[in-house]
Parts: structure tokens; C-alpha cells; sequence
């Protein structure tokens, strides 16, 4: 399975839905990887933190998601496999494709030269070594957008409650549609995840409601609004890890169950 979050508005939720559910996967016992594709590196941030080197010693180097990106310009006569750019994280069954910021670099030669199918050509052999692959994605419909839409059987979409996002929300459909006929007709919208919900809050009742009254796939259970989240990003350490008897928690965990 190969799980794509995706909104082409910013702030709503991508990295912390995306690494959730994917440590959720690996806390019971799933081979998971997530492939960060954002250049700002959210996900890779809250798996891996942010360790400075001890005084007077480098960074250490580790391979990344451009690395592999880099390496499909190169036309490599043996070029590495997509696990050499897979690194462990410190939980168990749970691994990563570092994000990097020289993605940005990179988006115009690979769109010139035709390369949208790369990350799926990669994410078939990788499936071989993982059960669960989550992919997250930049605030935009961009080249790595559209190789992960590609790539993945399935899409989540979250939504934060807000009259934009909603306004946002029905071409973001038809855009994941048009890929769907287009170039991966295994591509299902799994449905609509409603986060940072306030229940007692009339607005975001209100805009939830329109959208299921609409037939649109607006999944259950919401996730609810915490402070508790701002506190595993800074330990990076998700919320299954971090407390998992959290509100929170056990509803990532009843939606990650019904996927």
C-alpha cells in the first residue's frame, strides 16, 4: 500500500498526518517507509529531529529523497537501488527518504526531461521490502505532486476546518481525478481527514457537515484540535510514542484502522 497526503493549501496537516499514521503502521508490526517530498522537510524533521554534531565534527551525511532524484538525471550505467536512499529512524519498523532542500533545484530538469514516472518505477521495487509506504507531499500540484499521485494507490486529503481550505478542496478532487484517468488508474481517493477539529466551535461543524451533506468522502473519527501534538513535533516523536492514550492518539489510531 502506497499512501499519498496531499493539499495544495499549506498548514493543514500533511507531515503530522503522514507520520502518524505511518508510525502507527510500524507500531504494529508493518515493514513502513515514508518518502518526504516537501523541500521544507516536516516529516524528515519529526522522525529524525534535529542533532547537532558534537563540537569541532561534521554533519553527518546521510542519503536523501533529491539523492535519488539526482541519480535519475544522471544516467547511472549501474545505478543504486531506491534502498540505498532509505534510512533507519530511531522506532522500530519505521523508515524514511529524507526530504532536502535541493528538491527545489532539481524540479525543472526533471520535468524537462520527462522523469514523472521515476518514483513509481522506485516505490514498485521498495514495496518489496516495505508493507506500508506514506508519502508526503509540498503545498502544491507540482512535479513531485503528480509522481506521487502516480505513484500511490491511495489519497488522503486534510482538511483544517477552514472556509479556504473548502474553497480549495473541490479543485484539488478534480486535479487528483484528472491523474487518475490520465496515468494511474489504481488511484483512490480514501477520503477527506478532517483535522484539528473543535467540536463545541459552530464554523467547524458547520463547513464538516456541508461537505458530507455535498456526498463528499469525509472520514470518521475527526481529528480532534490538541496542544499535545505542538509537543511530539518538538520531541519528534509521534503521538503513538509520545502517549498512547491520548484523545489524539486513539483517534489516529481508529483512523489509521479503517484504511
Amino acid at each position: 500500500m502506497a499512501m499519498v497526503v496531499f493539499n495544495q493549501k499549506g498548514g493543514v496537516g500533511k507531515s503530522t498526518i503522514t507520520c502518524n499514521l505511518a508510525a502507527i503502521s510500524a507500531s504494529q508490526g508493518f515493514r513502513t517507509l515514508v518518502v518526504d517530498l516537501d523541500q521544507q522537510g516536516n516529516s524528515s524533521a519529526y522522525l529524525m529531529g534535529s542533532v547537532a554534531p558534537e563540537e569541532g565534527a561534521e554533519a553527518p551525511e546521510i542519503p536523501t529523497v533529491a539523492d535519488f532524484f539526482e541519480q535519475v538525471l544522471s544516467y547511472s550505467f549501474r545505478p543504486a537501488p531506491p534502498t540505498d536512499f532509505v534510512v533507519a529512524t530511531p522506532f522500530a519498523n519505521l523508515s524514511l527518504m529524507h526530504a532536502s532542500p535541493q528538491l527545489d533545484e532539481l524540479q525543472v530538469k526533471l520535468e524537462s526531461r520527462h522523469k514523472i514516472y521515476k518514483l513509481n518505477e522506485a516505490l514498485q521495487q521498495l514495496s518489496e521490502h516495505f508493507d506500508r509506504i506514506y508519502i508526503d507531499t509540498p503545498p502544491a500540484l507540482n512535479f513531485y505532486t503528480r509522481s506521487a499521485l502516480i505513484a500511490a494507490t491511495g489519497c488522503l486529503i486534510p482538511f483544517d476546518c477552514d472556509d479556504f481550505s473548502r474553497q480549495a478542496l473541490y479543485t484539488l478532487m478534480d486535479n487528483v481525478q484528472e491523474i487518475k484517468v490520465d496515468h494511474n488508474p489504481d488511484l483512490e481517493i480514501k477520503g477527506i481527514v478532517v483535522n484539528q477539529f473543535q467540536p463545541r466551535a459552530n464554523l467547524p461543524q458547520r463547513l464538516v457537515q456541508e461537505l458530507i451533506d455535498e456526498g463528499l468522502p469525509v472520514l470518521q473519527p475527526y481529528l480532534p484540535s490538541s496542544v499535545k501534538v505542538r509537543e511530539s513535533h518538538q520531541l519528534s516523536r509521534p503521538m503513538i510514542f509520545l502517549d498512547p492514550r491520548h484523545k489524539l492518539t486513539q483517534a489516529l489510531v481508529e483512523l489509521h484502522d479503517s484504511l
